[in-house]
């Protein structure tokens, strides 16, 4: 019998970072610049390479940055939808990073850092491609071409966790010879999640049987259907506006939003694949790295139950319950500041109700350590943060 273990290790990473990288860095106005800016110069563009120079220390910065974050697996866009290889793709072409500016093999320097770093390297591949002329004209030789690219990821690198694909929504009805494709990364990595995005109006949908997890664009996450074999769920979503870098971009989430999405995501069993694009050089700006190592601090200080934590049958007014193998939690958001701990009841948060007929037992606030003082056997007051600390969601750990 088929072992689907490597889902299951998947669904615990929970966290992991997205990275748009690519030659459209350079133009730093978006990763669809080519296609959504009326005003996009194409030959200029394909000029890029030339000016593509990245740091010699960019993957050490991002694969720290990611580990800082809690992040426990970066996607990297090995190809966009440009046609941009950050790899060495070993004579197909000569539109890749060996060939611009860095003359190096960007893939190959980020799978050594995070194995370096204890990280766990996954392949974002395009499937459609706005370079390649056999795409618009001989699809049958674009999808041998795309197999071989695909073929290059997956014996070149070692053992990676994964390939995510992304574009077959752009010809719906086409021949994309799936079974070829998901069989030559069986083939030669038999463990390795294989994910295709369906886009942003297919939330969840399963594409193949080969499908390991379903993917949320930009949506709201669900509980997946297991009913045929086991998958995962991922939600992607981005830090501002764009995926790729836009130097014009001003629009972050705020650190409550992007910790509210986690939780929502680890509510429903599904993993955070939370976005940032690098500028032309590589480097995250600052403000992604300092939106990142926050949420990070949010992780460690709630004693990285996120990992583990999933969905059970219990649950509480007020509050989102989760449970491991030991633990259950109770998790409340938007929990004030204030300058006492002991102000009037009305400064804090509404009394949270666990629906159990037991006693909480052992109830601990995981940010401080400090008892959760209980209103009845099941019921309690969160309690504010003191002054000096912000942290927006409080967890209680406890047992039944």
């Amino acid at each position: 019998m088929r072992s689907y273990q490597y889902i299951a290790d998947f669904e615990k990473l929970g966290f992991g970072l997205f990275v748009h990288f690519g030659l459209y860095s350079v133009q730093g106005q978006g990763e669809w610049y080519l296609t959504a800016n009326p005003n996009a110069d194409k030959e200029n563009y394909n000029k890029h390479p030339q000016r593509f120079n990245v740091a010699k220390n960019w993957a050490r910065d991002l694969v720290s940055t990611a580990k800082k974050a809690g992040c426990k697996y970066i996607t990297l866009t090995t190809r966009h939808h440009d046609g941009f290889s950050l790899y060495d793709t070993c004579g197909l072409n000569d539109f890749d990073a060996p060939h611009s500016a860095c003359k190096r093999d960007l893939v190959r320097e980020f799978v050594d850092e995070c194995n370096k770093q204890g990280i766990v390297p996954f392949f974002y591949h395009t499937l459609l491609d706005w370079h390649h002329p056999d795409y618009y004209n001989n699809f049958d030789s674009y999808i041998d071409y795309l197999i071989k690219s695909v073929e290059i990821l997956c014996t070149n690198y070692g053992k990676i966790g994964g390939l995510w694909f992304d574009g077959f929504w752009d010809k719906p009805n086409a021949n994309w010879q799936f079974d070829r494709l998901y069989g030559t990364i069986r083939k030669h990595q038999p463990d390795a999640m294989i994910i295709n995005n369906t886009g942003l109006s297919a939330l969840g949908k399963v594409s193949h049987p080969e499908i390991d997890s379903v993917t949320f664009e930009r949506g709201n996450p669900c509980f997946v259907d297991n009913s045929d074999r086991p998958r995962a769920g991922e939600m992607c979503e981005v830090i501002c506006d764009h995926w790729g870098y836009a130097k014009n971009d001003i629009c972050f989430k705020s650190m409550k939003q992007l910790l509210n999405t986690l939780i929502t995501c680890r509510k429903f069993n599904c993993n955070l694949l939370l976005n940032a694009g690098p500028r032309a050089n590589g480097l995250l700006t600052p403000i992604d790295k300092q939106l990142l190592e926050s949420m990070g601090k949010w992780i460690k200080t709630n004693k990285n139950f996120i990992y583990n934590a999933k969905s059970c049958d219990v649950t509480a007014e007020n509050a989102i319950v989760m449970k491991d193998d030991k633990y259950y939690y109770a998790i409340i958001t938007d929990v004030p500041m204030g300058a006492d701990p002991n102000v009037a009841k009305e400064r804090e948060s509404r009394l949270v109700t666990v629906d159990t007929h037991k006693k909480l037992k052992g109830a601990i606030w995981l940010d401080s350590g400090e008892k959760v003082e209980l209103e009845s056997k099941n019921s309690f007051v969160p309690r504010a943060f003191t002054y000096g600390t912000s942290l927006s969601i409080r967890v209680a750990r406890f047992t039944l």
